[in-house]
């Protein structure tokens, strides 16, 4: 127990272990965003939905090109229409051109792709936020830890100034046996409290490190305590912004261009297909072939009457997914004003707590102070004292949790509008 105890004193009172690597916020954000999962697959969404444009394009000016050879071997001679005479071995190869002269499903491939590409950059964005948010909660949760368990030590230490005050004043016959076994019992549970402390501190070491690749625990840089700024955007801006460029809502609407594309798409399976395409054989009986060359150009007309119904399917399917993307957007749209408003006010309610909880710290000091003397003079008793100590340890935790708890009230306010409102703030 004194070993344990020992060593939870010397996690609480060291400012920055010297055995840890400290990474600052930024460095943290960097770091995590390349190693969360759902950031790397929306960064790969990102690729993908390029390539698919790209192809999209590609298909207005390039035809589809495919180049075939294949030679058999025949057990018995047969006629070889590369020589015109019977042989056992017959080569062949083949190039073949393909392109859609005219084909609504080129045009509605095009819109479903750029929607495709406007849909994976808002989900990038939003990944990025979301993971932004989590390894701000880690780090601190490292710099909240710290302090957490820097107050224990002071109740613990507190504790013991109190038993010694106590034991002194029984001597003297001042006060009874049972102020110095309350002072006993109250730096158990300080030393019970610090112990508790001591190892959330290290866990969220752990887990910062965890989030940023690291395969030992890792420190946080301490931040600027200073008072949160107020917001330079006013509420009206705030969800202006959120409509326009929040993430969620970006991702909404390109969800639902994608979902009408594909709509426009399927309906075009209605209207015929125009193709032109071209082909160039060669036939012999070794390789490379040349002993008969042949090439066509075809132009062929494709107009789909009935497919059994599968056309009509593919249409209610696709009409549907629309009407589900469209009222996606349109209920997240709705419910702007309410999701902005709530992270605006709790970052604001964050502040003024942090106004109140550092003006209770200095009550609750004072009112310590101010009991500790009045026990020492003999006219207050030890339960009076106990409860100032208890209250004092309680404002130095809100405090904590306020300053800590405004911070990633912000970065929930900027997940929602995609940008950073204080640029400095992940130094």
């Amino acid at each position: 127990m004194i070993v344990a105890l020992a060593l939870a004193l010397q996690v609480a009172t060291a400012p920055v272990p010297d055995s840890l690597p400290v990474v600052t916020l930024g460095e943290a954000l960097a770091r995590s965003a390349r190693l969360d999962p759902n950031y790397v697959a929306a960064l790969g969404q990102i690729d993908n939905a390029e390539w698919g444009r790209r192809a999209a394009r590609f298909a207005f000016i390039l035809p589809s090109v495919t180049a075939t050879s294949d030679i058999t071997k025949n057990s018995i001679p047969s006629f070889n229409i590369g020589t015109g005479q019977p042989q056992s071995t017959s080569v062949t190869a083949r190039l073949t051109a393909q392109y859609e002269l005219f084909s609504l499903r080129k045009v509605a491939e095009l819109s479903r792709t750029g929607a495709e590409v406007d849909l994976a950059r808002a989900e990038e964005v939003q990944a990025r936020f979301a993971s932004a948010v989590l390894t701000e909660s880690d780090y601190y949760a490292v710099l909240a830890g710290r302090e957490f368990a820097r107050s224990a030590a002071d109740r613990v230490r507190r504790a013991e100034e109190g038993l010694a005050l106590a034991r002194a004043r029984v001597a003297s016959g001042a006060a009874v046996q049972s102020d110095s076994l309350q002072f006993v019992l109250e730096l158990s549970r300080a030393r019970v409290d610090l112990l508790r402390q001591a190892t959330a501190f290290r866990v969220a070491q752990l887990d910062l490190g965890r989030r940023i690749g690291a395969e030992t625990a890792v420190d946080a840089a301490p931040l600027d305590t200073a008072v949160a700024p107020e917001l330079a955007v006013p509420l009206d801006e705030a969800l202006r912004l959120a409509l326009e460029q929040g993430p969620a809502y970006q991702a909404a609407r390109a969800a639902e261009r994608a979902s009408a594309a594909v709509l426009r798409a399927r309906r075009g399976e209605y209207f015929p297909t125009l193709n032109l395409s071209g082909s160039h054989s060669r036939f012999d009986s070794e390789f490379f072939p040349n002993a008969r060359n042949v090439s066509s150009v075809t132009l062929g007309l494709t107009f789909p009457l009935w497919n059994n119904g599968q056309r009509e399917i593919g249409i209610s399917q696709a009409r549907v997914s629309r009407d589900v993307a469209r009222a996606i957007r349109a209920d997240l749209e709705r419910g702007a004003r309410a999701d902005v408003t709530e992270a605006y006010e709790a970052y604001a309610t964050a502040r003024a707590t942090v106004a109140l909880s550092e003006t209770g710290l200095v009550v609750a000091r004072e009112n310590f102070r101010v009991q500790e003397s009045r026990y020492r003079a003999g006219a207050t008793t030890i339960l009076d004292l106990l409860d100032a100590q208890v209250s004092l340890t309680q404002a130095e935790v809100d405090l904590v949790q306020a300053r800590y708890g405004t911070r990633l009230a912000l970065a929930g306010l900027e997940a929602i509008l995609g940008r950073r409102l204080f640029p400095g703030n992940t130094q």
